[in-house]
């Protein structure tokens, strides 16, 4: 976690530093808004966890802080040393801090763009490759000019012909940059499978991207670098897909890091004689549900979906009937059924023999499934028993 390094009645500004970096796997939190320090408090997280967050009560006018200057790079050192200060981190969800994923250990020979954006109903990311283009392709130099990365390549799912050829045009001269169309099929966008649809390589289990010679990072990631680099900037807002069957208004905002959830409920509006039943924090497959809409959005706020009672409402549970749908629509072949018993037993090999740390609950396994069960959130539980058992390689 970052370490505060403002006190209860300072007054901030846009792009104030609030946390710093409290490791090397951490990143810098800086003002979204100016206003004065209301309080530094513990603050529960809709997973649970609870941590550090500073209130700001906000003066309404933006002032952005004296400080934020574009920075000085000239050489890999001062880059990565810029990419820190901004706080740019994973923005497609996973949210790693960006400058320890360009420093990896194994040598690298492409950077892969993640642009698929296949979770149901956001369309951020495609909105960023549309509108600010020019920071995507200017943040993607940057990356290669400073790592010594040879080449980058952009994986697009073909459901976004706009996107494909608005990129293919900026990037027609340059030989170091290309556009791989991908296939409009959920979920490309996961790392794995990424790196296997652009570069047909394979990461080795227990593996990262850089073992198999790529390093992977969010499109609207790039543009951010882009922008700060240009302007001094740091992540202080996000651009958020607000949709759902209980939506009046479905949108694209840009909202300050740290506006509350409500806020967007209320901006988009909920329809007419529609009850609000459930609010995702995220998308339709992968997105958790809300239970408190005073919680404040963060850098990996992609989407917020709005459904209504009636499609929120649960559906009977029955019990499994080993159809094999969940083994047959898991993007990476796992085995739901066998993990679930392995689980039950808590057989801590089996479910290594399983590679049930491969899961990534894209939410594939739950949805197939014709007697309605929570396997996504078996297996989430399965993953996070075996690798808490097996955290350091001890059992």
């Amino acid at each position: 976690p970052a370490k505060p390094v403002v006190a209860k009645g300072d007054t901030v500004m846009v792009g104030t530093l609030l946390g710093e970096a409290g490791g090397f796997v951490s990143a810098n939190i800086h003002s979204s808004v100016s206003g004065t320090v209301k309080a530094i408090e513990p603050y529960a997280m809709p997973n649970c966890r609870v941590c550090d967050s500073i209130v700001i009560t906000t003066d309404g006018a933006q002032t952005v802080d004296p400080a934020v200057q574009p920075p000085v790079v000239t050489d890999k050192a001062s880059f990565l040393a810029a990419v820190r200060a901004s706080g740019l981190v994973g923005l497609g969800g996973a949210g790693f801090p960006a400058d320890v994923k360009l420093q990896p250990k194994a040598p690298v020979d492409t950077l892969l763009i993640n642009a698929s954006e296949c979770e149901i109903l956001l369309s951020s990311d495609t909105r960023e490759m549309l509108e600010n283009s020019e920071t995507v392709i200017s943040g993607i130099q940057a990356v290669l000019q400073y790592t010594g990365i040879p080449r980058a390549i952009i994986g697009i799912e073909r459901n976004k012909p706009e996107c494909i050829d608005l990129l293919c045009s900026l990037t027609k001269d340059v030989p170091s940059i290309a556009v791989h169309p991908l296939p409009a099929v959920y979920d490309t966008g996961a790392e794995l499978i990424l790196i296997e649809k652009c570069l047909g390589r394979e990461v080795p289990h227990g593996g990262l991207p850089a073992d198999a010679g790529a390093i992977v990072m969010n499109v609207t990631s790039v543009s951010c670098l882009g922008k700060y680099l240009a302007t001094g900037m740091p992540v202080v807002s996000r651009r958020i897909t607000i949709d759902g069957d209980a939506c009046a208004e479905p949108c694209n905002v840009v909202a300050p890091v740290g506006t509350s959830l409500q806020a967007l409920v209320d901006f988009a509006g909920v329809k007419e004689g529609v009850t609000l039943g459930k609010v995702i924090a995220g998308g339709g497959m992968m997105g958790p549900a809300v239970p408190d809409l005073s919680a404040p959005t963060t850098k990996t706020s992609g989407g917020l979906l709005m459904l209504s009672a009636e499609a929120a409402a649960p559906k009977p549970v029955a019990p499994c009937i080993h159809c094999g749908r969940c083994v047959e629509y898991c993007p990476l072949g796992l085995e739901p059924v066998e993990v679930a018993a392995a689980f039950a037993r808590k057989d801590v090999d089996e479910l290594g023999k399983l590679h049930v740390d491969y899961c990534f609950t894209c939410g594939s396994c739950a949805f197939v499934c014709p007697a309605n069960r929570p396997v996504t959130q078996m297996m989430t539980m399965a993953k996070d028993y075996y690798m808490t058992q097996t955290k350091g390689g001890k059992k």
